[in-house]
């Protein structure tokens, strides 16, 4: 069982910063990829990054490529989700999400196959 908690939402104006990080609890976090969805009224819940367990697998959604930096501490069962010129566009609840225990490597997964979900943060983005 893993237990996640989200924190570092909150209201922003576009073009800030806002650093989401997730918390997990075990002592096999280091067993698990990780990732951040994020979901509007109305709308499915949508992939916006991930990190396998050993951090050599990473991928972003082409809406926050290159703008929002996914990286974990498996020392300190954390994950983390710089989100980095920030738009109106990016408001949503965001989650995180564990996939595992995973033995060997795998590379990230984009859907929603995930085993643990935390339960959200918002993020508003003003115009």
């Amino acid at each position: 069982q893993v237990q996640l908690v989200e924190s570092g939402g909150g209201l922003v104006q576009a073009g800030g910063s806002l650093r989401l990080s997730c918390a997990a609890s075990g002592r096999t976090f280091s067993s698990y990829d990780m990732g951040w969805f994020r979901q509007t009224p109305g709308k499915e819940r949508e992939f916006v990054a991930g990190i396998n367990r050993s951090g050599r697998s990473i991928d972003y959604a082409d809406s926050v490529k290159g703008r929002s930096p996914i990286s974990r501490d498996n020392g300190k069962n954390t994950v983390s989700l710089e989100m980095n010129s920030l738009k109106p566009e990016d408001t949503a609840v965001y989650y995180c999400a564990a996939r595992g225990p995973i033995v060997g490597f795998t590379t990230v997964v984009r859907d929603t196959r995930y085993d643990y979900w935390g339960q959200g943060t918002q993020v508003t983005v003003s115009s």
